[in-house]
């Protein structure tokens, strides 16, 4: 692999980052929103499955009576 210089490799660097297509702010604000939504529920839903498995478990055991 060829070895290129500091000043080279900025200048490539700069080249490919203008070659990104960045999200615009409304695209960025409804993803994040998502993200957020989807967090919620992958906590609630983690919530309600540990308390059915905790009830389970406690009337397998017998601590339940």
């Amino acid at each position: 692999m060829a070895k290129t210089n500091p000043a080279e490799f900025l200048q490539q660097v700069r080249a490919e980052g203008s070659k990104v297509t960045w999200p615009t702010r409304k695209e960025t604000m409804i993803t994040t929103a998502m993200v957020f939504v989807m967090v919620v529920l992958a906590s609630v839903f983690f919530l309600l499955t540990d308390q059915v498995i905790r009830v389970v478990i406690r009337l397998v055991l017998g601590l339940g009576s």
